[in-house]
């Protein structure tokens, strides 16, 4: 008997030891997958379908603006008297510039994040935008078939995972745009990357935002930030409409001191423009505009400027190269997505970079989940990891000692890219992600944290 009950618990300890190690094995493996997921790259067919020019479906190729960081909104048409109203409200609610040194971090120029104000709501708007963002189909039908279809219906059921502390908001709301730029300034970056179309455009199913230009720059002023220009793939956008658009830019904005210009190797000031899903038009195209002997050439003009490429695919650093652009970087918050967003590639990317005079910008991203929208898109979510994920691309960038690091982003919300406070939210219909264990503001004091760093280590590459 005594032999048997010997028996019987070194059994029972053995079952224990072996499921408690079972258990560890799983859960490396599990954190692995999340920081490192580089077999999600193009060779997988999920992440062919999100971008333009890559992707197996013809109904896909007439709507290249449907690429992963992209996103539709209402079709109902503007309200134009109540985006009349709202900007006058704006203006007439603008506060005096004061000093806010003592109270926020100093801003960090070299941090560049991207920030949407296509947002919009009944009170300022006349209607949803955005947040009632439709659910896109799977361009396979067979895959399509097997999610819902339909539409968010806000202010509770929002084409987010997660849910703003300010609500659904209004990208004209004064108050939200404050809120904003405090938030952006307390995180210590320095440049708003402002996703901009033409005057009377926007994205495919969106408003026209260009006339939120001033308020957002007036606002950005007060808080000692600048803004920049994150150019869309607008409808026929080639050298002749960009030549166009840039002169506007400059001609109306360049004014502002709260307008961004980046001291060049040269100590020439030089507004930068960031262009998206740039490889969609033919490098040929792009060196009439960029190269000094092109038809349309900007170059040694007053409307000169550092024009910086979106790198998705290997082979197009030797395209962006030969298009003429200044830099490229890699905008996806998704690591394994595709060759510019993996992490690992980083080092390579910036080599060819130094050897050919161009600029490197990484982009960071705290994860990403976009399944709100894109019900089918599982595969491409990337877990925050309470912060890690964000920590490590920030390690990752940091590595290769680039001379800017972007962040994506402030405020994508259909893509849970968002840096922006967040709150625990749970309604009959769903149950939103939140930043828990830790503060709404959690994702705010890492960036600072690490722009801190980033500053700290930049003053020894310099040495």
């Amino acid at each position: 008997i005594l032999n048997y009950d010997i028996m019987a618990r070194f059994r029972r300890r053995t079952c224990i030891i072996l499921l408690l190690f079972i258990l560890f094995i799983c859960s490396i493996m599990m954190a692995l997958k999340t920081l490192r997921p580089d077999r999600a790259g193009f060779g997988d067919p999920f992440g062919l379908g999100l971008l333009p020019e890559l992707q197996q479906r013809t109904v896909l190729l007439d709507n290249k603006q449907n690429s992963l960081n992209r996103v539709q909104g209402d079709t109902v048409t503007h309200v134009s008297n109540l985006h009349s109203i709202a900007v006058n409200t704006m203006k007439a609610s603008m506060p005096p510039v004061n000093k806010l040194e003592e109270e926020l971090s100093s801003p960090n120029y070299n941090f560049h994040i991207f920030y949407y104000s296509w947002f919009g709501n009944p009170q300022f708007d006349g209607k949803y935008i955005h947040w009632n963002h439709p659910l896109l189909p799977h361009w396979d039908p067979k895959i399509a078939n097997n999610y819902p279809k339909g539409r968010h219906n806000p202010p509770e059921d929002i084409g987010a995972n997660f849910y703003p502390e300010l609500g659904s908001y209004s990208s004209k709301d004064p108050s939200v745009i404050e809120a904003h730029m405090k938030q952006m300034r307390s995180a210590s970056t320095g440049v708003i990357v402002l996703s901009w179309y033409p005057p009377g455009m926007a994205d495919e199913n969106g408003e026209p935002t260009d006339g939120l230009v001033p308020v957002i720059l007036d606002y950005a002023h007060k808080y000692n930030l600048k803004v920049t220009f994150h150019i869309e793939p607008y409808k026929d956008r080639d050298d002749r409409s960009m030549y166009h658009n840039v002169k506007y830019i400059i001609d109306k904005y360049g004014g502002h001191p709260a307008f961004y210009r980046h001291k060049t190797s040269t100590g020439r000031f030089l507004p930068m423009f960031y262009v998206y899903d740039s490889y969609v038009t033919i490098p040929e195209i792009w060196a009439n505009l960029l190269t000094l002997s092109g038809s349309q050439s900007i170059r040694n003009t007053p409307y000169d400027a550092l024009f910086i490429a979106l790198l998705v695919e290997e082979r197009h650093k030797h395209d962006i190269h030969r298009s003429g652009f200044d830099g490229m970087y890699t905008y996806f918050a998704t690591n394994g997505f595709s060759y510019g967003s993996s992490h690992h590639n980083w080092a390579s990317l910036k080599t060819f970079c130094d050897s050919n005079n161009l600029m490197f910008i990484p982009s960071v991203g705290p994860g990403y989940i976009d399944t709100s929208i894109r019900p089918w898109n599982n595969h491409n979510t990337r877990n925050r990891v309470n912060g890690k994920y964000y920590e490590t691309a920030f390690s990752a960038a940091l590595l290769v000692r680039p001379e800017i690091i972007s962040i994506t982003s402030f405020n994508e919300w259909h893509e849970g890219t968002q840096i922006e406070k967040a709150v625990p939210k749970r309604t009959g219909q769903v149950v939103y992600l939140d930043y828990k264990p830790h503060k709404p503001d959690v994702y705010l004091e890492l960036t600072q944290k690490w722009s801190e760093k980033y500053r700290k280590e930049q003053e020894q590459w310099l040495m």
